[in-house]
């Protein structure tokens, strides 16, 4: 019976990897048959895969107050299903008939209805991959619980053995069906509408055995450590004009609670300890007016690391690339070796190779690498992941000069392999990248909330970073304006100065990465002091500072 439940969910995972391979066809399919300008396609494609990016944020706050993975689950399965066949009806063949449109492919096919059909599959679809990539791989271990206990080693072995023979050889056909199959699909209605017919059979098989599924309600009781964050927030603000008392015992803790994780009190940040006050009314009154002072160091503890959180974003913008600009340089390329024709998809699939194949070897080496120093592997690390996407970003501008040029002198389309140097590239960056924030906050960092939600947070950074992907190319394009000249986004690719735009990413993320040292180095100094005042703290001694001591001999 486990066997089965299993094959179930895992059918979801298999049409999902032709659900996204499908959707990576959609900037072609903007520029193409919806004729809009490389520009725009690019803002809807960054929205929508932010909106992937950002949804785990409000899905984990969702699972850990008001819902569980069981139906985390089932909403993002019926999200995905509808987006997607939203997205097939959209394309003008589909409702040509009813709509009074034609039925080509072509702009002027484009009704409104097939308009509002788009915009409304895209936050569809995107929630229900976001769900689909946050939840059920939890929901299928929940599978193997014994009621509320945690999994044991045979269960767990029984698990990954599933795993492996479910998500092995079977996810390799399904992407092999993906990338070489979709692309040869003509009829746009048909690459859009296969994954909507498979997500919708997956789903109806879904339900089918949803009565044998175990229900297993909130997995961590009701708190979100997001939620604390905010509440500490809203509680500080609430008493902006209160006194912070000198005594720190006067704030507001549970000291006669051995099962609670404790923090001791610092004095960075003094503004958020108006959060611990304690009000003169019955603590019950004061929920979102009150907080422990451990729940208040860890809010500082995530507030502190947001400037180096922000140096992630233009992370993100190079991350968000291959979504748009490249998906449009391939339709623009010859996609043919000795005469053959690759699919675009290809690459894109390449590209996730080398993240797995860079990942399996770190597992392999990281007991000999992250042993002692954890921290500074991580912040090398991230200093070597900027220098990478530097040279991903200055071989993307030589390889679409090049492609320009073939354009201009009109001697044929240069060859798609030519981006495979920056897919490497780019590919070595993302993996770096994600591995070393993980080793550099994963350590101490308020722990309770960066052990689990780290990797949320990573794709948050990277989900705001496509959203400023959208808002860097309109004020390129307007300052690229100036003085009379030609923007560097014009409707067509071949019209456009990409190269352009990727050389001022180049030198955008040398300044960022100058800006990423600076600010993690403070950061760094800064909790180290932090350490020492906490470690003073606890051991009941007063907490004196390197400035102090100096002063101190220079007295004596």
């Amino acid at each position: 019976m486990a066997a089965f439940r299993f094959e179930r969910v895992a059918m979801l995972l298999w049409f999902d990897i032709i659900a996204i391979y499908a959707i990576w066809m959609l900037m072609p399919y903007l520029t193409s048959v919806w004729d809009v300008s490389i520009s725009r396609a690019a803002a809807i494609v960054n929205i929508f895969w932010s909106f992937v990016l950002l949804s785990p944020f409000f899905i984990a706050i969702l699972i850990d107050t008001v819902m569980c993975y069981y139906w985390s689950v089932i909403v993002s399965t019926v999200s995905l299903s509808v987006g997607l066949g939203f997205l097939a009806m959209s394309t003008p063949p589909v409702l040509a008939h009813i709509s009074g449109n034609c039925s080509e492919y072509s702009a002027e096919c484009i009704g409104q209805g097939q308009r509002v059909l788009l915009y409304m599959s895209l936050p569809l679809i995107a929630f229900g991959m976001a769900g689909h990539l946050d939840s059920l791989y939890e929901f299928m271990r929940e599978q193997f619980r014994k009621g509320e206990a945690i999994i044991d080693d045979r269960i767990s072995m029984e698990f990954d053995g599933l795993v492996l023979r479910f998500s092995g050889l079977s996810s390799s056909v399904f992407t092999l069906i993906a990338v070489l199959g979709l692309p040869y699909i003509k009829p746009w209605s048909l690459r859009f509408g296969i994954p909507a017919i498979c997500s919708l059979v997956a789903t109806v098989l879904f339900f089918s055995a949803a009565s044998t599924f175990k229900f297993i309600g909130r997995p961590i009781g009701g708190v979100s450590p997001f939620m604390t964050f905010f509440k500490v927030l809203f509680a500080a603000f609430s008493k902006l004009f209160y006194t912070i008392p000198t005594d720190a015992w006067e704030l507001y803790e549970i000291q006669d609670n051995s099962q609670l994780h404790l923090v001791p009190h610092s004095r960075s940040l003094r503004w958020l300890d108006k959060a611990a006050i304690v009000i003169p009314k019955p603590i019950p009154e004061q929920m979102w007016r009150l907080c422990r002072v451990t729940q208040v160091e860890e809010t500082k503890a995530i507030t502190r690391m947001i400037p180096v959180w922000m140096t992630f974003v233009l992370c993100g913008v190079v991350s968000s690339m291959p979504y748009t600009f490249f998906m449009e340089q391939l339709d623009h390329m010859n996609p043919k070796i000795v005469g053959v024709k690759v699919p675009i998809l290809v690459l894109i699939w390449f590209q996730s190779k080398v993240i797995q194949h860079c990942t399996l070897v770190c597992i392999r080496i990281q007991p000999n690498l992250f042993v002692s120093r954890v921290r500074m592997s991580g912040f090398v690390g991230i200093v070597v992941s900027m220098i990478v996407a530097i040279l991903c970003c200055v071989t993307c501008a030589k390889v679409e000069s090049q492609r320009l040029d073939h354009v201009r002198k009109q001697v044929g389309s240069l060859s798609m392999f030519m981006l495979l140097p920056q897919m490497i590239l780019l590919g070595v960056f993302r993996f770096i990248f994600d591995v070393s924030v993980l080793c550099l906050f994963s350590v101490k960092d308020s722990d309770a909330v960066m052990d689990r939600y780290l990797p949320i947070l990573i794709s948050c950074v990277l989900g705001v970073g496509c959203l400023a992907n959208s808002v860097l190319v309109f004020v390129v394009g307007k300052i690229s304006e100036r003085g009379g000249k030609m923007n560097w986004f014009q409707h067509d690719l071949d019209q456009s100065r990409l190269d352009k735009y990727y050389y001022t990413l180049a030198w955008l993320m040398a300044v960022n990465l100058v800006a990423f040292i600076v600010v993690a180095a403070l950061h760094r100094f800064n909790e180290w002091k932090l350490e020492d005042e906490q470690a003073a703290a606890q051991s009941g001694q007063p907490y004196v500072s390197s400035n102090q001591e100096c002063c101190f001999c220079c007295c004596c």
